[in-house]
């Protein structure tokens, strides 16, 4: 072996070394239907307003570390109860850290539970931390399988469970006694992540029951509202509770420029809120489209995407990559999901384009291999 091989070897963890990097595909020159992103921009008017606030900014200093200004917009915009105050993250991938690492107990190894197929960063934060991972399997139609949800519950006393609400990757809204079923199992023995990433979608939430559960935290994104670019997350929960996540929460963790850039947004979330709407309405009419189609299952779905199962999901993302679009293979992240591919809903021009590409690669069958 080479010198860097024996310093990887002795140095870099083994179950680091035997996992692969979280990869982003190239999009460029591709219509990019593969990371639930809202497809429209601001209008040219507030754009031209942005790049002025943008270009105020105070970029020699560091952030003001305690970020009152955005978090109490924040709080004023996005239906935080009062008396709840919020943390903010480098989107909700870093929040997701936070949380595993404040509970990763060094005297017994803690668990942390989720439904899968589930958001593959739970699974990843878990492990990074030094958890436990524990996946309880949905039922077939995707709802949670609430025996086997309390009885892990109550075999591993996990420390945390993440709901994503509606789920990804496969976009249904778990039913709310569900969840009320397990924040009450988990008790004052563990806390319970609910993941609202797609709640300008879904238009339900379980922000407004904060003060019902003192071992819940709701955690969001801005990114599916339309500010992926600028990587905010925000999660709310018991004062008690989100002061022990601040402990280990990186300083200056949300830069500058997302700062103005969210307060910006969040004085014009009208503009959000009716793209969110547009979107809404252009699923329900794709999701009808696509069940149409012979040999596609299309799944319930209350976010910005849909997934659906195809005769062949390898051939099929073949065949739209040839064409230069890009959504999502899930048949590797779950044996739940094979076949099963997942489109981002967007503006009608690249729905129909992706439902004229789907429609010719069904009609051509699968590739000679």
């Amino acid at each position: 072996m080479s010198f860097i091989d024996n310093l990887i070897a002795n140095v870099i963890r083994a179950d680091v070394r035997a996992n692969s990097a979280y990869l982003v595909p190239d999009a460029t020159g591709y219509v990019k239907l593969d990371a639930m992103e809202n497809p429209y921009e601001l209008p040219e008017h507030l754009r031209v307003e942005l790049g002025q606030r943008l270009a105020d900014a105070v970029l020699n200093r560091y952030p003001i570390g305690t970020y009152a200004t955005l978090k109490d917009k924040v709080k004023e915009k996005l239906g935080i109860p009062a008396g709840y105050d919020v943390m903010l993250g480098n989107g909700s991938d870093e929040l997701i850290q936070i949380v595993t690492t404040t509970v990763a107990n060094q005297e017994r190894r803690a668990s942390v539970l989720a439904p899968v197929p589930a958001f593959v960063m739970y699974s990843r934060s878990a492990q990074f931390a030094g958890a436990d991972f524990v996946g309880v399997k949905l039922k077939p139609d995707f709802s949670l399988d609430m025996e086997a949800m309390l009885a892990a519950i109550a075999l591993h006393q996990p420390a945390v469970v993440f709901l994503a609400y509606p789920n990804n990757p496969t976009g249904n809204l778990f039913a709310a006694p569900d969840v009320e079923a397990i924040l009450q199992a988990q008790g004052e023995h563990g806390i319970v992540v609910l993941d609202e990433a797609y709640q300008p979608f879904a238009r339900e939430t379980f922000m407004d029951r904060l003060g019902d559960f003192e071992n819940l935290v709701v955690m969001r994104t801005v990114s599916k509202l339309g500010l992926a670019g600028i990587r905010l997350g925000y999660m709310s929960a018991a004062p008690q509770l989100l002061a022990e996540f601040e402990k280990v929460r990186p300083p200056y963790n949300v830069n500058v420029l997302t700062q103005v850039a969210a307060e910006f947004a969040l004085d014009h979330l009208d503009v959000l809120d009716e793209q969110a709407a547009s979107i809404n309405a252009e699923r329900e009419q794709l999701a009808a489209e696509l069940a149409a189609l012979p040999g596609v299952e299309v799944f319930p779905s209350k976010a910005n995407f849909i997934s659906m199962r195809v005769p062949d999901a390898a051939d099929i993302c073949a065949k739209l990559h040839a064409e230069k679009m890009l959504i999502k293979n899930l048949s590797k992240m779950h044996g739940m999901l094979a076949n099963c591919i997942r489109v981002t809903v967007s503006t009608p021009e690249e729905n129909s384009a992706f439902l004229n590409a789907l429609k010719a690669a069904l009609a051509s069958g699968p590739q000679a291999t």
